[in-house]
């Protein structure tokens, strides 16, 4: 892939820079990010705890089931439950069949939360898609799906990470 000049929107980047689809993808994501935590901090939630609720919104799910399909590891999830937990908007209760497994259901604030959290995401992404022109959003929306679905689909942000091998030195420190 040849590298495609840019002429940046904003004057705070460099101008005239080559830009990478790393970089492009990465910046996209980061502000993305940035900009749906600061939206949903008015509701006292993160896009976490948004997820998490929406995720656990149609069914109890148990916390391994809920750890999946929030794509969340399960350190991340018990800890993100303590905190949906702790605002009342989630309660945990032991499954009948297995009594060590804890089944999830959003209480009816979470609910609450959730379509006003349903409602800002939906404004934030319908503005967004706003800003690209109109003939390409389709294609646009499609295509990151592509690339989610495949040649990007692996690793997941939840898995761990290739780690290279430390390389030792033959002189101790």
């Amino acid at each position: 892939m040849v590298p495609q000049q840019i002429v940046p929107l904003r004057d705070d980047l460099l101008p005239y820079v080559f830009m990478d689809l790393l970089f492009l993808l990465n910046q996209a994501s980061y502000a993305l990010g940035n900009e749906m935590a600061s939206r949903l901090a008015e509701l006292g939630i993160t896009p976490r705890h948004y997820c998490l609720l929406s995720n656990a919104l149609a069914e109890e799910l148990t916390q391994i089931r809920l750890a999946e399909r929030s794509m969340l590891d399960k350190t991340t999830m018990v800890v993100t439950l303590d905190e949906l937990e702790h605002k009342g908007f989630v309660t945990r209760r032991p499954s009948k069949e297995d009594r060590r497994v804890k089944l999830v259901a959003v209480t009816p604030e979470g609910k609450d939360i959730v379509g006003r959290g349903q409602e800002i995401v939906e404004a934030m992404q319908r503005e967004l898609l706003e800003s690209v022109p109109e003939d390409l959003r389709d294609a646009f929306v499609v295509a990151l799906e592509q690339l989610v679905a495949g040649p990007l689909a692996s690793p997941s942000h939840v898995e761990r990470a290739v780690r290279r091998r430390r390389e030792r030195s033959l002189i101790p420190n």
